[in-house]
C-alpha cells in the first residue's frame, strides 16, 4: 500500500469543523486576554494530526500587525477555547489540543508576486527576439535541413 502524501478527507473535513467552531468561540467569547480582545483574528486553516488529536490552527490578523503576542495569547487560552469549542465539536470522539501558528502563505505568495512583477522578470519575459535567433531555433527544430543534405532551391 502506498504512502499518502497529503492529509485525508477526514482530516481535512475535521480539520474544516475545528476552525469553524473555533472562529464562533472567538467571535462571541470575551477572552481575558488584553491583546486577544483588540486583535480581529482570523483562522486560515487547521491541519489535523493523523489521529484528529491535534489541530494546528494558522492565524492571520485582519489588518496586518505582529503575530507573536496573539499566538502567545491564544496558546494561554488554548484550554478555555477547547472548552467552548466542545459543545459544537460534539460529534467528535476526542477533543483536539489546539496549537497555533501564524500563517505566512499570505507572505510568501506577496514576494512571489512581487518576484514576478520585478524588472529582471519583466525583462527577461519581455526580452527582444531577434532574428538570428529565431533562425537557429527552426534550425534545430527541423534537423533535416543539416549541411549534408543538398540544397533544392540551388541544385
Amino acid at each position: 500500500m502506498a504512502k499518502q502524501s497529503g492529509p485525508s478527507q477526514r482530516q481535512l473535513r475535521v480539520g474544516e469543523l475545528v476552525r469553524h467552531a473555533l472562529m464562533q468561540v472567538l467571535t462571541r467569547e470575551t477572552l481575558p486576554d488584553a491583546a486577544l480582545q483588540k486583535a480581529l483574528i482570523s483562522i486560515t486553516e487547521v491541519r489535523m494530526s493523523p489521529d484528529l488529536k491535534i489541530a494546528t490552527c494558522f492565524i492571520t490578523l485582519t489588518g496586518g500587525g505582529d503575530t507573536a503576542p496573539i499566538i502567545k495569547g491564544l496558546a494561554s487560552q488554548a484550554k478555555f477555547l477547547r472548552g467552548r469549542a466542545a459543545p459544537l465539536l460534539n460529534q467528535m470522539k476526542y477533543m483536539p489540543t489546539f496549537r497555533f501558528r501564524a500563517d505566512e502563505s499570505f507572505d510568501n505568495f506577496a514576494r512571489i508576486d512581487a518576484l514576478l512583477k520585478s524588472d529582471a522578470v519583466r525583462r527577461d519575459l519581455d526580452g527582444p527576439q531577434t532574428d538570428e535567433i529565431a533562425e537557429e531555433a527552426t534550425d534545430e527544430a527541423r534537423p533535416d535541413l543539416g549541411a549534408d543534405t543538398p540544397n533544392p532551391e540551388g541544385a
